[in-house]
């Protein structure tokens, strides 16, 4: 015997099918998806809220193809902070041209 008695043996199998359902994505709406991929292909998973929150409260189309021109640039090695500053300084820029 393995010397734990079965309920010990359940609430660990528990605690493994919680601690597995925990890192599986939960999306319910297209800009959670769009925020994403935007993490993907910036290679930058630690920031995946800020990008859903950028797709929610952005058009998710510029968004999108802002990330993609920047991961195609090799010389970038912060991808992700260099996406922002691209991403803010255009919006600043907009918004003294309206």
């Amino acid at each position: 015997m393995s010397g734990k008695n079965t309920a010990d043996g359940k609430s660990e199998n528990y605690l493994a099918s919680l601690k597995r359902r925990g890192k599986e994505s939960h999306v319910y709406r297209r800009y959670q998806m769009t925020g994403l991929m935007l993490s993907e292909i910036l290679h930058d998973s630690a920031h995946k809220a800020l990008y859903i929150k950028l797709a929610k409260e952005h058009n998710e189309e510029k968004l999108l193809r802002l990330a993609k021109d920047i991961a195609e640039k090799k010389n970038v090695r912060n991808k992700g902070a260099y996406f922002m500053r691209v991403w803010f300084d255009g919006e600043k820029n907009s918004a003294h041209h309206q």
